[in-house]
């Protein structure tokens, strides 16, 4: 990848963390030395060591002197949002889980989900449709904007089986995002997948999470008229 400009640190940084998501460099192995990724990258040892620090210290890989760089094998996500795992959520509460995949389909995203993203106007992102179940009644409705480019892994996934919020908590190490809760009209599609009418108010819960500079995921989450959310102290 050498070439008339040298990579930046970021670059590297990026173009690694690609490799360890993939499994080019798979959890427990040890990475290039400094030395060879900077002659792949045609820049110096000190560009390389930053990066390398910056995906340490961000919990992805771990650095031991005269042992070299391993890709830690459970990443210790350091970002302060935590993605919650709605199965483990159901099923602390004494219930039975249950999940539907109800639609899926590849194209770009709503102008709304781009601005929030910052994606391009034709970028190809995953779209899905799911349903979360507690004893069988419905829990809360999914609506889910992937994109590809950042975790192309999901495009070949089984998501009929393990919800994508499962998934992505698996597969798709972030650095950052945000949340948002508030209240707002079911509407149509919600509705008719929690059993109420589309102008009753519900929880809706916007997240957003990016790997670096790259975007990862958009979902709304809407919870049904029963839901109750519970914040420890």
């Amino acid at each position: 990848m050498a070439g008339d400009r040298a990579a930046s640190w970021q670059s590297i940084r990026d173009t690694i963390m690609l490799r360890i998501r993939d499994r080019t460099y798979p959890p427990g192995e040890l990475i290039p030395n400094e030395a060879d990724i900077a002659a792949e990258f045609g820049c110096a040892r000190a560009t390389v060591n930053r990066a390398l620090r910056d995906l340490a210290e961000a919990g992805f890989l771990d650095r031991r002197r005269k042992a070299g760089t391993r890709v830690i094998e459970a990443p210790q996500r350091k970002a302060t949002l935590e993605i919650p795992q709605i199965r483990r959520e159901v099923e602390a509460r004494g219930q039975v889980y249950g999940y539907r995949l109800l639609a899926r389909a590849t194209g770009p995203a709503p102008e709304e989900v781009r601005a929030r993203l910052k994606l391009p106007e034709a970028e190809a992102t995953l779209y899905l449709e799911s349903l979360h179940l507690a004893d069988g009644e419905a829990h809360m409705f999914e609506r889910r904007w992937v994109v590809l480019r950042t975790v192309p892994g999901i495009a070949s996934a089984d998501l009929a089986a393990v919800s994508p919020n499962e998934w992505l908590v698996r597969e798709a190490p972030y650095t950052h995002g945000g949340i948002a809760c508030h209240a707002e009209p079911a509407g149509q599609a919600a509705a008719a997948a929690l059993g109420c009418a589309p102008a009753d108010p519900v929880l809706v819960m916007e997240r957003q999470t990016w790997l670096h500079e790259a975007p990862i995921t958009y979902v709304r989450e809407h919870f049904a008229q029963s839901y109750r959310l519970c914040l420890g102290l």
